[in-house]
């Protein structure tokens, strides 16, 4: 499945750069959601370099997913896909 990185988990006054809100393409509910809990995500880098990650929790009621990676994302993936395997 291909999903979008649209934010990182955050709060007032800092942003946490493992965790991060994901997009899936066909998944407009909770409902639909919690059905990926587990599932493994992968981002690629342009160079090759792959950092996977797990969906934990749905976010929210519109279908968005919060995904603990290994290690901190880049700024650059916001708003790049994702691989949701």
């Amino acid at each position: 499945m291909k999903a979008t990185i649209t934010s990182y988990r955050r709060g007032l006054h800092r942003q946490n750069t493992r965790q991060a809100i994901i997009e899936v393409e066909g998944i407009d509910s909770k409902e639909k959601a919690v059905k990926l809990v587990g599932k493994k995500v992968v981002w690629k880098t342009l160079t090759g370099k792959e950092i996977v990650g797990e969906v934990r929790a749905p976010h929210g009621n519109k279908g968005r997913v919060r995904v603990l990676f290994e290690k901190g994302l880049p700024g650059q993936a916001i708003g790049t896909k994702v691989e949701v395997k």
